[in-house]
């Protein structure tokens, strides 16, 4: 079994993404069709017993320092970022990833961690991404996604919309009419969460589950609760703590009737912006603490009190969506130890 993990290795990272329609960069080792490639045994298997790459702040890989400061931020922060200055260092703590959307499914990400907000003084009332400062409107990245599944029709993906900011009724019911006009028929119904897999929702032609924390969810069919996935954090700055606490919240997993979401991220403090204020989050923190937590997800095994979705920062520094990806292979090992 290790040799069939080390050729199905090999053979993943020979395989390069064709260019996409979008004429952006594609990230060298492809996991366009990773599901899809996934042995036949394991489309019985819930989703929520798979592992599943994912990205933390996913729409964070451009921000724009010319917008307004979000309603996410204080009104210290407000001001400070009067200065020009102040919005070109909050724009180096604020930006969490290098890929767009299209080049993190290219390379295998599947959940999606999404936080959104108006814009103050809009009047059409677009949202739009929000992580300190504005990113793109929603409805971009949407359709950059949509594009994506229509091209690799067994592909799945899990948009978690889990922070909402200077929103009314308004605004959410025009959001969420911007998904159901994003995806349409490719939205799965909530449901019993260990109905899903990957062969049933294939049956289906469902590839997109739409997590919403708020109470709008219970008017949409196609709107899952938030508390169906959960993602514990950390919210520390610390290596060791932060697998202490990965391991704790895995441990008390519940087994049944919901996802799981393990946070491998690294958040920082005040003083952690002051001694790196120029260098940013990713020279600061990720990029000489990411193989440790790499290291980590190496050792995780999936299943009903396992590891399924795993997030980083910066997924691309790191071979990240295969090393979780590969953690499957593990279930196929178990299944085959048990018919001998």
């Amino acid at each position: 079994m290790l040799a069939f993990r080390k050729v199905r290795r090999k053979l993943r990272m020979g395989t390069i993404c064709s260019p996409n329609p979008g004429g952006t960069k594609t990230p060298e080792v492809c996991n366009a069709d990773w599901m899809a490639s996934l042995p036949p045994r394991l489309h019985h298997v819930p989703l929520s017993n798979l592992a599943i790459p994912g990205s933390h702040d996913s729409f964070s890989y451009w921000v724009d320092e010319k917008s307004p400061v979000g309603p996410d931020q204080t009104p210290a922060i407000k001001r400070l970022a009067r200065i020009s200055f102040v919005k070109k260092v909050m724009k180096k703590w604020s930006v969490t990833q290098n890929l767009t959307f299209r080049e993190q499914l290219d390379a295998g990400i599947r959940y999606f961690d999404l936080r959104v907000s108006s814009k103050p003084g809009d009047a059409d009332q677009e949202i739009y991404f929000i992580h300190g400062l504005f990113g793109i409107r929603v409805w971009d990245g949407l359709m950059e996604i949509d594009s994506f599944l229509t091209q690799h029709p067994q592909e799945i993906v899990f948009l978690d919309f889990n922070h909402f900011y200077a929103m009314d009724e308004a605004h959410h019911k025009r959001l969420i009419l911007r998904i159901q006009e994003a995806f349409g028929s490719k939205l799965c119904s909530a449901c019993s969460v260990e109905s899903m897999t990957l062969r049933t929702l294939w049956e289906k032609k469902c590839q997109v589950l739409i997590f919403y924390h708020c109470p709008f969810y219970k008017q949409y069919p196609f709107l899952w609760p938030g508390k169906k996935i959960p993602a514990p954090w950390a919210n520390t700055t610390s290596v060791r703590k932060l697998i202490l606490f990965l391991e704790t919240t895995l441990s008390e997993r519940s087994p049944r009737g919901s996802f799981h979401v393990s946070q491998a991220i690294l958040t920082p403090r005040v003083k952690t912006i002051a001694r790196g204020l120029v260098g940013g989050l990713k020279n600061t923190l990720v990029h000489r603490n990411l193989p440790a937590i790499l290291d980590w997800v190496k050792t995780q095994k999936p299943g009903a009190m396992g590891v399924n979705i795993i997030t980083s920062d910066f997924v691309d520094l790191v071979d990240f969506a295969t090393t979780v990806i590969e953690l499957n292979d593990l279930l196929q090992e178990d299944r085959a130890l048990a018919k001998c």
